[in-house]
């Protein structure tokens, strides 16, 4: 990892200038929702309605535009370890409002596939990955506060943007839809980012967790912020990073599948097209307050321990929505499926500084990022082929509650690895 260049803080506010660090960071979560499925599937019959494309054309599209990206992802890791996560995430959020200007032109497949990959590497995986990169570089011990509090932007946009885009859709069409994203990203996100972002709390003669160089110079009982830290080399060679990439994978997989076609899901048990898109927006905000308590459950508790307890989370939500039949149901799906979330995320965000450290940790994420694009890329196909060679959705819904159960048990099996037993961790 470069080491980071010397700069001074844009200001100095009356606190801990990571605090600002942490609502950049929150709002580039918000502004990757271009390239989330909760925006892009708001775009999706307004294709199919001005270019009778057919929704399974889109959806092969998309998915293989997600796995061509998370292929890809790696790239972006490299980059800020080589420029810092200041420079590439305002180069990022250009690219990505780029994307969407393309987007707002796209009248073919091919264009739509490009829009597609571009919307998904910068925007659900490069602004994914950079603000949970950039808020471990600046705290250790309250990592999963300042991450649940970073996590706001992602509930805010799964929140409100669909509600945007679907109000912009009817006022503009999807040209301008896709422009006032491009705008916002070019125009105000990304100068944003480059002006108040510094890479690491030393690049400000400052520690993690508000603590000053003079302080723990001058005093001996402020204790020093010790973790250790792994390159990507050495933490592949630990059984530990293979077990947990597959868990990041899962997740993504089948929370993909089921948002993608949920209310498809939830018509075949006839359950109202208005209720089911309520229980998009029940999942966001039951997520929101959770995100609070997983920040704090993570600084106590062993990460693998609340990972696999996330895990149990998902198969109870699964198996709720299996034997789902009415609004109630749904709605107790919806509830349940939003603590996991809110556990969920944060549990993954603080998982890998947490267990490697910082000082490698963006060339660590680019590949769980991977894992979790790639994850998310296959979990639509499943569930559309079982609704066209089985008439619904059963079948499937019990083979993807499978793989929380293998989530759970690797979870467990995957303690924090020590460099001092790393010949026990090898595989």
């Amino acid at each position: 990892m470069n080491k980071p260049q010397k700069l001074k803080a844009p200001f100095s506010p009356p606190f801990f200038y990571g605090w600002i660090i942490v609502f950049i960071a929150g709002l580039g979560l918000f502004f990757s929702g271009p390239g989330q499925t909760f925006s892009i599937s708001t775009f999706i019959d307004a294709y199919i309605d001005r270019y009778h494309w057919s929704r399974s054309l889109i959806s092969s599209l998309y998915s293989v535009a997600t796995l061509v990206a998370g292929l890809l992802l790696f790239m972006i890791g490299r980059s800020v370890n080589r420029w810092g996560q200041r420079k590439v995430l305002s180069i990022v959020a250009i690219i990505l409002g780029l994307s969407c200007i393309w987007n707002s032109v796209a009248f073919t497949p091919i264009m739509l596939f490009v829009g597609f990959f571009l919307s998904r590497l910068f925007g659900q995986g490069s602004m994914t990955l950079i603000p949970v990169t950039l808020v471990s570089q600046w705290f250790v011990s309250y990592r999963g506060r300042a991450l649940s509090i970073m996590t706001i932007g992602m509930f805010a946009g799964s929140s409100f943007i669909p509600m945007i885009n679907t109000w912009a859709l009817q006022a503009w069409d999807i040209e301008g839809a896709w422009l006032l994203w491009g705008g916002l990203l070019c125009l105000f996100f990304a100068p944003l980012a480059y002006y108040l972002v510094r890479d690491t709390p030393e690049s400000v003669s400052l520690l993690p967790d508000h603590r000053t160089a003079l302080q723990m110079n001058s005093n001996k009982n402020t204790p020093a912020v010790i973790e250790e830290s792994w390159t990507l080399k050495e933490a592949m060679h630990t059984r530990a990073f293979w077990l947990l990439l597959i868990c990041a994978g899962i997740p993504a997989m089948v929370n993909t599948g089921l948002t993608f076609h949920l209310i498809s899901i939830f018509g075949s048990k006839g359950v109202d097209t208005t209720v089911s898109a309520f229980i998009l927006s029940l999942m966001a905000l039951t997520s929101f307050p959770v995100s609070f308590i997983s920040g704090f459950v993570n600084e106590r508790f062993k990460t693998n321990h609340i990972l696999g307890a996330v895990f149990v989370g998902q198969i109870i939500a699964m198996l709720l929505m299996i034997f789902t039949e009415n609004a109630a149901g749904a709605i107790a799906f919806g509830i349940v499926r939003g603590i996991v979330a809110g556990f969920e995320s944060i549990t993954f965000n603080a998982l890998w500084p947490n267990y490697f450290g910082r000082g490698h940790i963006a060339s660590i994420n680019s590949i769980t990022m991977t894992a979790t694009v790639i994850g998310s890329a296959f979990g639509p196909l499943p569930f559309g082929y079982a609704f066209d060679h089985f008439g619904g959705y059963g079948q499937i819904l019990w083979l993807m509650t499978l793989f929380p159960l293998i989530g759970a048990i690797f979870a467990g099996i995957s303690p924090k690895p020590r460099k001092s037993l790393d010949k026990k961790m090898r595989v």
